[in-house]
């Protein structure tokens, strides 16, 4: 039985390929596959990661494993633009990552002791810095983070440079501290919006933000699953507005705006 899985799997993984290839024929291709780079593809890889994000809250197993599907084609189509200009195709890919999951691994292919989550981390990451070494830089711990902060958002860049720069040495003692930063940063907000210069309020945002991200970490809650419950909790309040509203969102007064977003919250319950 497990035999005939691991045909039906290959075949099936062969099968999408093929699939993939035809689409890009130069001949009898699709013309919006043909026209695909690596670089027009960044938006959709990116959007298809965030749509798996969201089956995933909504704990929804069919949308999933759609979602996951449509991932898996991004890559499977960098795989073939890249065999087709002779880089590396889909095989590559495969050893490569298996290759690096065995010697990160080492306590598991290596037969170690158990080791306890936190020796894990450390030792991911000292196996990572010796993969690349930066052997001639004065400053090797900013330069990992500039490059590993380079595909990432900006809110995720903020919580990798704030745990890297927190293992070094960079933390609060106490969680007060933080909250007294967050306050000062507010009013420096404040003050450069007052002045109307676009370019000091953005930085003075940037910090209010980066110590809010702080916090977060430091509390070990999650900044993106925290927002993507708020985006989620407003439109469903937005929906109930809509619904029971009579006409349209714009037509509606602020006052009774404000009732209806008072009965959504009772009504909803959050």
């Amino acid at each position: 039985m497990e035999n005939t899985n691991k045909i039906n799997s290959e075949q099936k993984i062969n099968r999408l390929l093929k699939v993939v290839s035809d689409l890009r024929d130069p001949i009898n291709g699709c013309p919006w596959d043909l026209k695909q780079t690596h670089l027009s593809l960044i938006p959709y890889v990116l959007e298809e990661a965030y749509e798996v994000a969201h089956a995933i809250r909504e704990d929804n197993p069919d949308e999933l494993k759609e979602e996951l599907g449509d991932l898996l084609l991004q890559i499977i189509l960098h795989a073939q633009i890249a065999k087709e200009n002779n880089l590396f195709d889909m095989t590559d890919i495969i050893e490569i990552i298996t290759e690096k999951l065995i010697r990160r691994h080492p306590h598991v292919f290596q037969k170690q002791e158990k080791v306890s989550m936190r020796e894990v981390e450390d030792t991911w990451e000292k196996i990572k810095n010796q993969e690349k070494p930066l052997t001639h830089s004065k400053t090797p711990i900013s330069d990992r983070l500039k490059l590993k902060i380079r595909p990432q958002s900006s809110t995720k860049a903020a919580l990798i440079i704030s745990k890297k720069a927190s293992k070094n040495g960079f933390e609060w003692e106490r969680s007060d501290q933080i909250w007294d930063k967050l306050y000062e940063e507010l009013e420096e907000l404040k003050d450069a919006l007052k002045t109307d210069k676009t370019s000091e309020a953005e930085a003075e945002i940037g910090d209010v933000l980066f110590t809010l991200i702080n916090i977060a970490r430091w509390h070990k809650i999650s900044i993106e699953e925290g927002l993507a419950k708020t985006n989620k909790r407003f439109l469903e309040r937005l929906t109930y507005i809509e619904e029971n509203i009579e006409g349209e969102l714009h037509s509606q007064s602020k006052k009774e705006l404000e009732k209806y977003w008072k009965l959504a919250k009772i009504n909803l319950k959050h």
